[in-house]
């Protein structure tokens, strides 16, 4: 499994525009959210992004420290279910 890491601490509209840019690698991945400091609904929607091209390539998705405001964010925008269930533990 590969591990892909966001570079910007601050995962929000001001910063996540270059993060659209990193190309997921072939194959599962494991998504480390550890070095984000701060995340907002832009942040969620990269997620999802990187979801969706990981489905279109036939590849699992894994999170690792997924911050509680992104749960809490899909929760409300009712979007919950499209993220992995690793993500939704407690980190």
């Amino acid at each position: 499994m590969s591990v892909v890491k966001p570079v910007a601490a601050a995962l929000t509209m001001r910063t996540v525009a270059a993060e659209y840019a990193i190309e997921l690698p072939d194959g599962d991945v494991l998504i480390d959210f550890s070095d984000v400091t701060q995340a907002d609904s832009a942040a969620l929607a990269l997620l999802i992004h990187w979801l969706r091209r990981a489905k279109a390539n036939h590849a699992k998705v894994e999170c690792r420290a997924l911050p509680p405001v992104l749960t809490a964010l899909a929760d409300l925008y009712g979007v919950t279910g499209l993220l992995p269930p690793q993500s939704m533990a407690k980190q």
